[in-house]
């Protein structure tokens, strides 16, 4: 796939997919013969994990640290795994701290609500 493809199947620009690769959020992309970006599926798939991976709030130090853990092999598995395990912790905080807000903005409609019937 060329990088104009990629970027519309994944809503992302392709200058953001060019700052992805350039500071190793994803390894480097396969080449044509030309030299020009051509998108295998493995390419694919480290795109959807850095987009996955930023839309879970990793900073692009904390992805770029995961890409080269995982290019050093296996034994970099229980690092890898902390990594994403400090992640998933975050937001669970994060995710009672929205429902927190959420029900506290639920009082307050129905409050106004009621107010705004008498």
């Amino acid at each position: 796939m060329t990088i104009k493809e990629v970027s519309g199947q994944y809503g992302i620009s392709q200058d953001t997919l060019r700052y992805y690769e350039r500071v190793g959020m994803i390894p480097r992309v396969t080449r044509s013969a030309s030299g020009h970006r051509d998108y295998q599926p493995e390419d694919l798939a480290w795109v959807e994990l850095a987009k996955c991976l930023r839309g879970a709030g990793l900073t692009v130090e904390a992805i770029v640290d995961y890409v080269r853990l995982y290019q050093q092999g296996t034994e970099t598995i229980p690092a890898r795994l902390e990594l994403l395990r400090r992640q998933r912790e975050a937001l669970l905080e994060q995710r009672q701290q929205i429902e927190a807000a959420l029900a506290r903005l639920e009082q307050k409609i129905q409050w106004h609500q009621e107010k705004e019937k008498t």
